[in-house]
């Protein structure tokens, strides 16, 4: 008999990028997130323009959180012939719109930047246009959080905050079938407790299979104490010897919280009071979008709000705007903090800042979160003592700190305590969005601690769910 639920991993498989799985059920089909893959641009380049199915056979898609890598090949998706909605929260939904344009925006200057260096020579047109883009956005249809939707007959989901930025949620598709019922649950992308602005993570209702992410599934975070003191101690070491902080960070979500433990920071006396540059016109735009959505704050930065002020815009920070006066920033030669897109530096501003500032042993790159395979991050975390930046060697002498505890994963314990929260637990359980080395230890603590089947799939692999 063939299967009635079955789900296919044709993404973030084995790897932390490009979310992207596609759920059939019966004579339907859809794509849970639809992410960029980020790493070498050859490879990258092949592997966001090829669909191992036809766009436009598509019935719909479902979105988690607005991430690119959970959502950033969407246009492209549109571009070869998809033509349904696109789920998502209201927060999502604001979020893409300036996030997807700016991606859209920065290909074709890449395209124009590449045709003159290489005059004469084809150059790769871009993944998709600023018109994809508004094809894509007028497709978004908005759930809030707790509120069931009829996806199909026969389908309902039903949205969860995820505690991981603005609007990230927790899916549950419920299926029913001749009387009986099954539930599917994706992670997306884990939130943690405790953290600065964003409300904890919930926990939805139990379910029979579950996807969850693993990016961080053979790690065990820092507190909060001992991160900020790290983060004190390593501004105040660069002050000290005249440099500067360049802290690569995603603009939604890394950026507001980082600006807001800076806020605190300074108004405790913990670091020298030196001016603070948030160098991305996209991380003002999320900042902006933050704003309009006080409901889905914790109770103490509501409150911050209240008492202090926004800790989103205090007295020391400046956002930057054109891109005369984020190059200007280079001339300034007093200490101060560059915070800049994008977060694994691949792209944005950050990478004019590491040209000029990499080669000055004062200065500090300070990375806050995750830096994928195959990515510039991830090469200067590992200790590279060269890297290329605009295609330019550039000979590294500035400190590089990585501090993990500012992640807004999930770390191994986390998410086991939260699956142990779904009672029953899952009957299933595929690790996702995650190296392999982070999955099989994930893999091993959730099979000692949850009587679940607990599978590690193959990019491409294709599960049956419910017969």
């Amino acid at each position: 008999m063939p299967s009635a639920l079955s789900i296919a991993f044709q993404g973030a498989a084995r790897t932390v990028t490009w979310s992207r799985h596609r759920v059939r059920f019966g004579d339907k089909s859809w794509l849970f997130d639809c992410g960029l893959y980020q790493g070498h641009r050859e490879e990258a380049d092949r592997v966001n323009r090829s669909f191992a199915f036809a766009p436009a056979d598509l019935d719909t898609v479902v979105v988690s959180h607005a991430h690119l890598d959970h959502t950033g090949n969407l246009p492209t998706l549109t571009s070869q012939g998809y033509g349904g909605a696109i789920h998502a929260t209201p927060a999502t939904a604001e979020l893409c719109h300036f996030m997807l344009e700016d991606s859209a925006f920065l290909q074709e200057r890449d395209v124009q930047h590449l045709s003159r260096r290489n005059p004469g020579k084809p150059v790769r047109p871009p993944l998709y246009t600023m018109d994809d883009v508004t094809q894509t956005l007028s497709r978004f249809v908005v759930h809030e959080y707790h509120q069931p939707w009829a996806l199909f007959e026969g389908v309902r989901v039903q949205y969860y905050d995820a505690g991981h930025i603005l609007g990230s949620a927790l899916t549950t598709f419920d299926f029913e079938r001749n009387g009986a019922r099954f539930r599917l649950g994706m992670s997306g992308d884990l939130g943690r407790a405790d953290r600065p602005i964003l409300r904890d993570p919930e926990s939805h209702p139990p379910v029979d299979a579950l996807v969850l992410e693993s990016t961080y599934g053979n790690r065990i975070h820092p507190t909060s104490e001992v991160s900020e003191g790290l983060l004190a101690e390593t501004i105040t070491r660069t002050v000290t010897r005249g440099g500067r902080v360049l802290m690569p960070a995603f603009a939604v979500g890394r950026t507001q919280e980082v600006v807001a433990t800076l806020h605190a920071l300074a108004g405790a006396g913990r670091i020298p009071d030196l001016p603070i540059f948030v160098d991305s016109p996209m991380a003002h735009s999320a900042t902006e979008v933050f704003l309009r959505h006080p409901e889905l704050f914790d109770g103490q930065t509501r409150r911050a709000f209240d008492q202090e002020g926004a800790p989103l815009g205090f007295e020391r920070l400046r956002y930057v705007a054109t891109p005369e006066e984020s190059k200007s920033l280079n001339d300034r030669t007093d200490p101060c903090i560059i915070v800049a897109a994008s977060g694994m530096c691949e792209g944005g501003r950050i990478l004019h800042h590491l040209q000029h500032g990499l080669g000055d042993a004062r200065n500090t790159v300070l990375f806050v979160g995750f830096q994928a395979e195959g990515t510039l991050g991830r090469r200067l975390v590992d200790g590279a003592e060269t890297v290329n930046v605009y295609g330019e060697p550039v000979r590294v002498r500035a400190e590089v700190i990585s501090l993990q505890g500012f992640s807004a994963h999930a770390d191994q314990n986390e998410l086991v305590t939260w699956v142990e929260r779904l009672s029953p637990t899952p009957r299933q359980i595929f690790l996702v969005h995650g190296e392999i080395t982070a999955a099989e230890a994930l893999a091993t603590r959730l099979r000692e601690r949850v009587p679940a089947t607990v599978h590690i799939p193959e990019h491409g692999e294709e599960f049956a769910l419910w017969t």
